[in-house]
């Protein structure tokens, strides 16, 4: 009865969970040619969607999963990526970018486009080739010659090969029936072996050798001429059987030829010295292509002198088709329009500068409390104490201090509720503050680990518990639920923080002062109480911005200090010491 009750709430969940219309399979997944396993995936309408979370991993990027905000992010080197379930875009480097398909939630996952994996920007971010065929993801190097198709021709046959730039490439022909070629320093997307049978090619074998990439073709019995070149962007092979092959065409002579045009290297039967073709000079198509689609030639050096005036394209008659080359030093592509001049630059208003740190021009030094947590987002919790709770009321008590104090002074929250991570930096910058205070209780699975520690950002933590701490307290962004909330999060997260050494050394003053402070009752190690780690809420502060730890509500001792009223009092006067110490030391206060 039990399992009969466990398969029907299953069947139930199934049932609610899904999405009408989608079919839930799976993707394998190649990177370097080593199979990966496979990743959940659905297909609806043609479009793949794939799994975020196992496909980052097993391509080699980092993710992050926020369920309740239905969100990912997967970062990279120079690759940072917000994905969001509903929206069709994403948010990369901070700039949106159209994937033409939602981001949906499904069974607690989120589920991208494959467009999103094939992003060119992810590709270089891996310095990999990122391709979606045949219902596998590919992750290659950065190849620049993939075999592409094979066309049948009237009196012969052609293999197509697709080249992302000119490569250049040796030619032999074996025997009567074996061409070999190289294209040294080419990389292939993949090696293959084909066993065609058509009329003219029996075979094709490319594979990777000491660098460059070897193509071996056999020949079928009485094939007479064959010939290769460029042609656009791809690379072509063509067998026939009589003289009915392209007419060659060896640069960098011009001539007129039909609408393909091959730099060949056909010879006859028996082995021949090997000949290095280079890129061929640009030429036509087909008779509908106009002189202005020539490439530009290569250009010169800075350091040489300006080349030539351009020479005037040949024209070409309907019907008919040319070899267009340019000159030596000559372009064919028309002259650029003179860029506008650039509007002159806004004079810009000086700034007060205090000891190093660049602050606005007004009396009064500003500072935003930052009470951690609230509403929703409870931070830690032991028994009936609630991290959220002693944040509010020691920040209210700083607040009154510093008021009375002579500070300019505002409070990111002054009740229970809920603020994202990114409006609270967001206040501080409104509020042109010229310092930012965050508290917080600090927890640990070790009930043995307390006292007194304070923070400053930087991407790179002291240590591992350091690290820990601030992924703790990161936590927090799990509950912002507003895409545009969290992408000014990324935002702020890739800005470059200019006040870590002032940051350092207002968290110096106030642990000094808290140490200094009778009543508290927390331990306070001078020696290693100053830490930093990468915390989101002081990312993207035009300030200098500390994070204080208080104590440990999962450890006894704290929990029964900070539990009373009288301590978090005496713990708001050492943060306002230390604050008032270093003001004064900066030249703030008289």
């Amino acid at each position: 009865m039990k399992k009969l009750l466990l398969a029907l709430f299953a069947a139930l969940v199934s049932f609610f969970t899904c999405v009408p219309g989608w079919a839930q399979g799976q993707t394998p997944v190649k990177v370097i040619g080593k199979d990966k396993g496979e990743v959940t995936s659905l297909l609806a309408n043609g479009i793949t969607y794939l799994d975020v979370q196992q496909t980052a991993k097993k391509i080699g990027a980092n993710v992050e999963l926020y369920s309740a905000a239905k969100q990912a992010k997967v970062t990279l080197k120079g690759f940072a990526s917000i994905l969001t379930a509903g929206e069709s875009q994403v948010i990369l480097n901070g700039q949106p970018v159209a994937l033409g398909e939602s981001v949906i939630a499904y069974r607690g996952r989120i589920m991208a486009p494959v467009a999103f994996f094939t992003l060119p920007a992810l590709g270089k971010a891996l310095d990999r080739k990122i391709t979606f065929e045949n219902n596998t993801l590919w992750v290659e190097k950065n190849f620049n010659l993939a075999y592409a198709e094979k066309n049948q021709l009237p009196g012969g046959e052609h293999l197509v090969f697709d080249m992302t730039a000119p490569l250049q490439y040796v030619s032999h022909r074996a025997n009567a029936h074996t061409v070999e070629i190289t294209f040294p320093r080419a990389v292939l997307k993949r090696e293959l072996f084909l066993r065609l049978k058509g009329d003219f090619i029996y075979s094709v074998q490319m594979r990777q050798q000491d660098g460059s990439a070897v193509l071996k073709i056999i020949l079928n019995r009485g094939v007479e001429e064959w010939s290769a070149g460029t042609r656009g962007d791809q690379w072509v092979f063509r067998a026939a059987k009589n003289k009915t092959a392209a007419p060659i065409v060896r640069a960098p002579e011009p001539a007129a030829v039909g609408p393909e045009t091959y730099l060949s290297s056909a010879q006859p039967a028996g082995p021949k010295p090997a000949v290095l073709l280079p890129a061929p000079s640009v030429m036509a198509e087909d008779s509908s292509a106009a002189p202005e689609k020539a490439e530009t030639a290569e250009k010169a050096p800075a350091t040489q002198k300006p080349a030539a005036p351009a020479q005037t394209a040949p024209q070409v008659q309907a019907g008919k088709t040319a070899v267009v080359q340019a000159a030596p030093g000559a372009t064919l592509s028309p002259a650029k329009p003179a860029a506008p001049a650039k509007p002159a630059a806004k004079e810009l208003k000086p700034a007060v500068i205090h000891q190093g740190v660049e602050s606005v021009a007004h009396k009064k030094m500003r500072i935003m409390v930052d009470p951690g947590h609230g509403g929703k987002d409870p931070g830690a919790v032991r028994r009936k104490q609630r991290e959220k709770d002693w944040n509010l009321a020691v920040a209210k008590e700083l607040y009154a201090l510093l008021k009375k104090g002579g500070f300019e002074v505002r409070m990111t929250r002054d009740k229970d509720v809920f603020i994202p991570l990114s409006d609270r930096s967001k206040q501080a910058n409104n509020f042109k503050a010229d310092l930012f205070v965050s508290v917080h209780t600090n927890a640990s699975k070790n009930s043995r680990a307390n006292g007194f520690q304070v923070y400053f950002r930087s991407e790179k933590a002291t240590d591992k518990e350091a690290a820990e701490v601030a992924a703790l307290e990161n936590e927090a962004m799990q509950y912002e639920e507003v895409h545009y909330n969290f992408v000014d999060a990324l935002l702020q997260s890739l800005a470059k923080n200019e006040y870590i050494n002032e940051s350092s050394k207002l968290a110096g003053y106030v642990r000094n002062a808290v140490f200094k402070q009778p009543g508290i009752g927390i331990a306070v190690n001078r020696n290693s109480s100053v830490r930093q780690a990468n915390f989101y809420v002081l990312k993207g502060v035009n300030s200098p911005a500390i994070l204080v730890e208080m104590g440990y509500i999962s450890s006894p001792k704290d929990r029964g200090r900070l539990s009373q009223a009288a301590v978090r009092k005496k713990m708001a006067q050492g943060l306002y010491n230390g604050i008032y110490d270093y003001a004064k030391k900066e030249g703030w206060l008289k």
